[in-house]
């Protein structure tokens, strides 16, 4: 079955950047391993995509329309349709002094920010450090090897990858769905209430089911549970109970 818009959607990729051959990210393990981009915080699991909601870039997204499960695809996505040309305006050159004041050493590939912008670090010279405003994938062409590998069709597993999208670092079975036609009610697990963003998080799920599934309502329950007490030790059995040794006369 074809990949259509509106579909809900699992992708496996790794994306390179054309000019030099080196990954630039990837879905999968093993891939960010042979490609150095491996990093132990993340998350590798393939992408949930609604296809045609502009979660990608556009063309991208329009790609995978017609793609079958399991089919392998190869796309290139040029400058103008990623993240744009480079702006030779966007190159300037900073007196060294002002990154002293702030107690930060410029070096080249270094990231860093300058009145509220993000900026990488070209060169350092005497006295002067050109920084580049540019995205760093300005005038890259990007190349993505791709495959569908579910197209996602019952309702709470919908509604489940949407809570995982928002809340990626729970397992999203722990979350207990109480689905009616216009409300869902959803208990957040124990281990949940204090991730950092979680109010966050929880008004983007709120909002994304509302688009999606036209719910009137989307309740979020938490539900504090007493520990249990520790388990206490077992009386002594008659007949066990320990016996006073006499001394002997």
């Amino acid at each position: 079955m074809p990949v259509k818009k509106d579909d809900f959607i699992l992708v496996d990729y790794v994306t390179k950047i054309k000019e030099t051959g080196e990954v630039f990210d990837t879905t999968m393990a093993e891939e960010a391993k042979k490609g150095g981009v491996f990093k132990d915080n993340t998350v590798y699991e393939p992408m949930f995509i609604v296809v045609g909601k502009g979660w990608v870039l556009k063309k991208l997204d329009n790609s995978l329309i017609d793609i079958e499960v399991d089919d392998k695809k190869t796309v290139e996505i040029p400058p103008e349709d990623g993240f744009g040309l480079r702006d030779p305006a966007k190159i300037r050159v900073i007196p060294i002094g002002r990154f002293r004041r702030q107690d930060v050493k410029p070096y080249a590939g270094a990231q860093v920010e300058i009145d509220g912008k993000t900026a990488i670090v070209r060169s350092v010279g005497a006295g002067r450090v050109q920084v580049d405003f540019n995205p760093p994938l300005a005038g890259k062409t990007l190349v993505y090897d791709l495959v569908v590998k579910k197209i996602i069709e019952d309702r709470s597993e919908k509604i489940r990858a949407l809570i995982h999208r928002r809340i990626p670092t729970m397992n999203v079975e722990k979350f207990n769905l109480n689905v009616t036609e216009k409300e869902i009610t959803i208990e957040v697990p124990e281990e949940a209430f204090y991730l950092e963003g979680i109010q966050f998080a929880k008004r983007g799920v709120a909002s994304d089911l509302q688009a999606f599934f036209s719910l009137e309502r989307v309740v979020f329950t938490e539900v504090f549970t007493k520990p249990s007490p520790p388990p206490s030790e077992e009386p002594p059995k008659q007949g066990d109970e320990p016996v006073d040794k006499q001394p002997s006369s």
